[in-house]
């Protein structure tokens, strides 16, 4: 009788190969959809950078993010914070954060990967529960993302982000 023959993608050690494609600078076109019916644009840049070696984990990340055209968004939402650095450690199937994605206080996400190309994120923190998905796209030249936020078991907030790449990955950083 002849076995199953093996996946072609080990999911498990691909994590960091995943990351390490997302590394450079991007520019982030994001639609906010807010639960009372309003709908946001706002433009972002992003800078994902790896540290050359990991203060803790498998591996560590600094993202860095500003306004590239902000339509106002930040003066009708103050509570999203226009600018900012976080770092992130891989530990196995878990992603740690220096801070949170809506608030200021370190969190954990799941991590569950489809295939090589796009992984999902689950966090729950405060009354918030998240999921996000993140998909590379042709050549890793695109990044698509779409986020839901729950805030006490009802749909608060859903996000598509249409990322471009700008710059490929820098030098690695030294902790």
């Amino acid at each position: 009788m002849r076995s199953a023959a093996p996946s072609r993608i080990q999911l498990d050690s691909s994590l960091r190969r995943w990351f390490s494609r997302n590394l450079g600078l991007w520019r982030s076109r994001r639609l906010y959809f807010f639960s009372d019916g309003e709908a946001l644009r706002v433009d972002m840049m992003l800078r994902v950078e790896a540290f050359s070696e990991p203060i803790e984990g498998e591996a560590a990340y600094r993202f860095t993010w500003w306004p590239d055209e902000d339509h106002a968004f930040f003066e009708r939402k103050p509570r999203f914070v226009p600018t900012g650095t976080m770092e992130a450690y891989l530990c196995g199937h878990q992603l740690r954060r220096s801070r949170g994605y809506l608030c200021g206080s370190p969190t954990k996400s799941q991590i569950r990967q489809v295939d090589e190309h796009e992984l999902i994120f689950e966090s729950h923190f405060q009354e918030w529960d998240i999921l996000e998905h993140i998909r590379l796209v042709d050549q890793d030249r695109y990044r698509a993302r779409s986020i839901y936020s729950w805030r006490d078991g009802a749909l608060e907030l859903a996000e598509t982000h249409h990322e471009i790449r700008v710059e490929e990955a820098g030098v690695a950083l030294v902790a």
